[in-house]
């Protein structure tokens, strides 16, 4: 059965910061399971929002009708909305989500606001700078890590220069690809090795 990984939007998201992680949960490409996700859009409403780069997209879904039973992940993006205390609907959804037991992926400007929500207080985290985080007055930063994404159970933060990292974690925590071709996925978009799609082609043969 499809499960569904939800993406939040919202006016002002950075484009590309979810690209990898949402291009290659659609795609099926190199699944073992290919159709086994599929990936929504979520508004806090129904209405459209303008991106970063100008895309207009318009939500499958709006928040109030999200619960976490019905979804496999909460993908939670940067925006420039975050910066002035915005999203907070979605800071709520996603502490719904962690209490449920369902993951949560927060990047760049996200992480932010969970911190501002006291969602990263006791757990191992990323973000674009410690003081990028300090400024929200959160008291989590001896669980700080200096690293392009983190994976710390069911929460996985980024730093919005590595969406590829942000993207690893995502699918190890979905189990979207066998280990060796996570591993050879990473070293050809990550690492930029070209030898890590011949890898990639025979780790799915």
């Amino acid at each position: 059965m499809t499960q569904t990984v939800h993406l939040a939007i919202y006016d002002t998201l950075s484009d590309w910061e979810a690209g990898y992680a949402t291009a290659h949960i659609n795609s099926g490409a190199w699944q073992p399971e290919p159709g086994r996700y599929r990936v929504a859009t979520v508004g806090e409403t129904l209405a459209p929002v303008t991106t970063m780069g100008g895309m207009v997209l318009t939500p499958d879904v709006a928040l109030a009708d999200l619960e976490p039973a019905g979804s496999a992940m909460l993908i939670l993006p940067g925006a420039e909305t975050w910066l002035s205390g915005g999203n907070q609907p979605f800071v709520e959804a996603a502490r719904a989500f962690l209490a449920a037991g369902v993951p949560v992926a927060a990047i760049c400007g996200a992480t932010g606001g969970l911190a501002a929500g006291g969602l990263l207080d006791h757990r191992p985290h990323t973000s674009n700078a410690r003081e990028f985080l300090e400024f929200t007055g959160y008291r989590g930063g001896e669980h700080y890590r200096t690293e392009g994404a983190v994976c710390d159970g069911d929460l996985i933060t980024a730093s919005g220069t590595a969406p590829v990292d942000f993207a690893r974690e995502i699918f190890a925590r979905l189990g979207l690809y066998e280990p060796a071709t996570l591993a050879a996925w990473y070293k050809l978009y990550g690492l930029g090795d070209p030898a890590g799609y011949a890898e990639l082609m025979a780790s799915a043969a």
